[in-house]
């Protein structure tokens, strides 16, 4: 990481402006734009998005701006070392500091061990291409920073300026990295886990994830589950992104480079208000508004062309369909506020009592899956999920076995 990146980082969190730091520092936005990718990925951590195109710094940013607070304090110091502390010309240099922190580091280390092969040793490194570093350095800076002696490396005056402002430097950039490093560790302990939304606690999605849950603590593994509920969209985005590592959803589209199973299938259906009174579905579609979750899911691509042939005359077809990828309001429009809508019978049966379930009248396949990434605890964790999606398959069938054989 560079100083230069720092200092632009640090105006940038500030001013909360791309643009007005570009124009500032007389830089390209794409060049302040870099400096901040730089950071992100130095800590592991977002700092800023870009919404309707203004640039948002989020809340992690506050404390990062805080940790380079006396970074860019010591670049002042270190300006006035090298004579760029005139009125102007001062902030242009700051941001174009090719000066990298390891350098500094090592630095530290030859004035610490008072010799340049110690220094090497130490670091690894050979004497050369540690030579050439501080060469380097009292280049950019302007002055001698190391007296070679017999003896050793000795520090020069300015060597001596120099050295409590690249300490400075040095031990603020680890406290950043540090926090970083505890967060890296923390998330590569989680096994992150996402999933459609569940229609409520007694859906298949929400047991099996709580069933997943205390058999994944009762064995006492080492990684902690993390769990976060999405749409389907966003399931394969956060997939894609390494933001998850396991996902529920309808539809395997554009996953194909994930490994992947089949959870279980089920049959389409339509839920009705529980009042309502018509007896076909393609009355039910041409009488009623319809709320249906969006395209781009598997389920709400099926039920898109399912009703579209079904009521292909039906009036104020593009004002009365919505999509919500919430399944939660789905149900609620149904059972309150006239709607109908489509479901696999897997997550229709359990809100029987909020809502008219109607069958279609033809048998309309859906699956579910579960995709993950390349992760031992992954796959670990997937294949528990598919056992118990086929475990409460099977009770399910049981149990609507006993209801047809008692209402017979």
């Amino acid at each position: 990481m560079h100083l230069g990146a720092l200092f632009i980082t640090g105006h940038v969190l500030g001013s909360g402006s791309v643009r007005e730091t570009a124009r500032r520092f007389q830089l390209s936005p794409s060049t302040v734009s870099t400096a901040i990718r730089q950071l992100e990925t130095e800590l592991a951590i977002k700092l800023t998005e870009r919404s309707s195109g203004t640039l948002a710094t989020l809340l992690a940013s506050d404390r990062v701006q805080e940790g380079l607070e006396p970074i860019t304090a010591a670049i002042g110091q270190l300006g006035r070392l090298a004579g760029r502390d005139a009125a102007g010309a001062y902030e242009a240099w700051a941001s174009r500091i090719p000066v990298k922190i390891v350098a500094i580091e090592r630095f530290l280390e030859v004035a610490d061990q008072g010799s340049i092969n110690r220094a090497a040793r130490r670091l690894h490194l050979g004497q050369p291409q540690l030579s050439l570093q501080l060469a380097n350095l009292e280049k950019f800076l302007g002055h001698r920073l190391f007296e070679r002696q017999a003896q050793g490396s000795l520090l020069t005056e300015e060597g001596r300026r120099a050295y409590p402002i690249f300490m400075t430097i040095s031990q603020a950039w680890n406290d950043l990295k540090s926090s970083a490093d505890e967060r890296y560790r923390r998330t590569a302990r989680s096994l992150r886990i996402g999933s459609i939304i569940p229609t409520g606690s007694e859906s298949w999605v929400a047991r099996c994830l709580g069933a997943l849950v205390s058999e994944w603590n009762a064995r006492r593994s080492n990684n902690a589950i993390s769990l976060v509920a999405m749409t389907a969209d966003d399931l394969r985005e956060a997939l894609k992104s390494g933001r998850i590592d396991v996902a529920i959803l309808d539809s395997v589209f554009g996953l194909e480079s994930f490994r992947h199973h089949e959870l279980l299938q089920t049959d389409m259906v339509v839920i009705a208000p529980p009042d309502s009174t018509e007896t076909t579905v393609a009355d039910l579609v041409a009488g009623h508004a319809i709320c249906m979750p969006s395209p781009r899911t598997g389920l709400g691509h099926a039920a898109m062309a399912f009703s579209d042939e079904r009521a292909s005359s039906r009036r104020l077809r593009s004002r009365d369909i919505t999509a919500a990828d919430s399944l939660p309001v789905i149900v609620d429009l149904v059972a309150n506020h006239g709607y109908v809508s489509f479901l696999g019978r897997v997550s229709a049966t359990p809100i029987a009592g909020k809502v008219r379930i109607v069958d279609l009248d033809e048998h309309l396949p859906l699956s579910y899956h579960v995709a993950f990434n390349h992760r031992k605890a992954a796959a670990d964790a997937s294949m528990m999920i598919v056992e118990m999606a086929a475990k409460m398959t099977s009770e399910s069938a049981v149990q609507a076995g006993r209801v047809r054989e008692s209402a017979a």
